[in-house]
């Protein structure tokens, strides 16, 4: 399997280069040079595999430079009971009728992250171990990557982190689960900005090939396909658990604001899995929700992105959606330069209204959207409690929203929980008027001593503090 670059880079890489690599050289984003197609007797087969087996078969797919035995160890390794809670690992429960809840919370930062970060910090110790390397993280967080990042790559030989996030705009839970981390090798960097300011540093740095060779620069945001990738498997498994045959189609809502997330579930629908539609629910930073209404992609400026009650979702440059605009647009690499290098970069827009190409987003490719409030995501919480005694974050209550309104008779919708409700706090208390139950070994974590460091909005102070700490 190759791997080419979305913006039209004549190399073609293998994944394991890829892994350590983050974005490809012109700026681009690396995808498969075709996706696996998957037939009904596979799916067939699949269909009564654990989740580990299951991420096996999927992953050997995409990667054909780890010895089979290898990869097929490191997958057993990541996906226990003892790492995320059950042995279905994404346990499957109706809410409603033709509702259901897909839990990919239960691992040890409480958030969906974690299915793929676990993967992600055994393949980078594998790889690197097999190497004699190391490779220094620069990543960038709205939440819950960058405790997922932390809690995967900590004591981890060979391996840095250094994790921009935006200063103040997470919820103390979050901020106490990465800033609470003494290992020597996790660095946690507060940037007086918002996310995209700390997506931006990411890119910026990755962009500078020099710097980047010479402090061996990686990253764990879903830029890196092997991230994303491991976010297919449970679009698989809460297909089998949704359905008793391969013959019922079933639809997803995801709520996106990277569009990593529902990224993974278009590349289980490219396989062939039998998707109908993929929702992206956004919160008021609407600039998916406003593509997918009217063809038009418009970046907003740091003033415009909105501090909200789901701030994972406080994201208004979407990265990963190059990825799914290069299939939207035929996999014409010109075509994509031109909207993401030469739109983007001078007007801070491009617009498809007008391009056959967007109908296929709905047609073809299956996408819908919605958009939430705070307030819809009050009375999603409340109502949620008291109908189903069930407590959601307010996330994964922008998703419930959202399903509802795309609900259609005799095909399930599966919403994708994003993390447990004590991430979220406060929102749970003005909702509900207490506090959600935490883990005990999170108790107090907000008082626990913090290792952070604060920087400016600027890619080349970030780049003076890891060269700082990696001579």
């Amino acid at each position: 399997m190759n791997y080419l670059s979305t913006r039209g880079h004549p190399d073609r890489k293998r994944f394991c280069d890829i892994l350590l690599e983050g974005l490809a050289p012109d700026g681009g984003l690396y995808l498969p040079e075709q996706y696996p197609k998957i037939d009904t007797a596979t799916l067939a087969k699949w269909r009564e595999l654990p989740y580990a087996e299951l991420a096996f078969e999927i992953l050997s797919l995409y990667i054909d430079d780890i010895p089979p035995a290898d990869l097929k160890a490191i997958c057993a390794k990541t996906y226990t009971a003892e790492v995320f809670g059950t042995d279905e690992i994404v346990p499957l429960r109706e809410l409603e009728d033709g509702v259901y809840l897909e839990a990919l919370s239960n691992g040890p930062t409480l958030a969906f992250k974690d299915m793929a970060m676990q993967l992600l910090g055994n393949l980078f110790e594998y790889e690197l171990g097999r190497r004699g390397a190391e490779l220094n993280i620069l990543g960038a967080t709205s939440g819950d990557t960058g405790s997922a990042a932390e809690y995967a790559m900590r004591g981890k030989k060979g391996v840095r982190v250094f994790m921009t996030s935006p200063d103040g705009r997470m919820s103390p839970f979050q901020q106490a689960q990465m800033f609470s981390l003494q290992d020597e090798n996790i660095h946690n960097i507060a940037i007086t900005g918002v996310f995209d300011d700390c997506q931006d540093i990411v890119k910026a740095v990755s962009n500078d090939l020099g710097f980047k060779r010479k402090y061996r620069i990686g990253t764990v945001n879903s830029i890196n396909w092997a991230r994303l990738l491991a976010q297919v498997v449970y679009y698989f498994a809460g297909y089998f658990q949704a359905t008793a045959s391969n013959d019922r189609p079933v639809s997803f809502t995801v709520p996106s604001g990277n569009f990593g997330n529902v990224c993974a579930g278009h590349v289980a629908r490219m396989m062939g899995l039998p998707i109908q539609t993929l929702v992206v629910a956004t919160n008021e930073n609407d600039v998916l929700d406003e593509f997918f209404r009217t063809g038009i992609y418009r970046v907003r400026a740091a003033a415009d992105t909105h501090e909200t009650s789901s701030p994972s979702m406080d994201i208004s440059k979407a990265s990963n959606f190059e990825r799914f605009v290069f299939d939207l647009v035929g996999r014409d690499a010109a075509t994509l330069r031109q909207l993401f290098v030469d739109d983007l970069g001078t007007q801070g827009r491009f617009d498809l209204s007008g391009n056959p190409a967007f109908k296929q987003a709905a047609e073809r490719f299956g996408f819908k959207s919605s958009r939430s409030t705070h307030a819809d995501r009050l009375a999603t919480i409340r109502d949620t409690e008291k109908r189903f005694a069930t407590l959601v974050d307010p996330h994964t209550a922008d998703g419930l929203k959202a399903a509802r309104e795309h609900l259609v008779p005799g095909v399930p919708m599966v919403v994708l929980e994003t993390a447990l409700p004590i991430k979220f706090a406060e929102t749970l208390v003005e909702a509900l008027g207490e506090e959600p139950a935490r883990p005990k070994k999170f108790e107090g974590i907000e008082a626990l001593p913090k290792r952070v460091v604060k920087l400016p909005a600027d890619a080349e102070a970030v780049k003076a503090y890891i060269a700082q700490n990696c001579d």
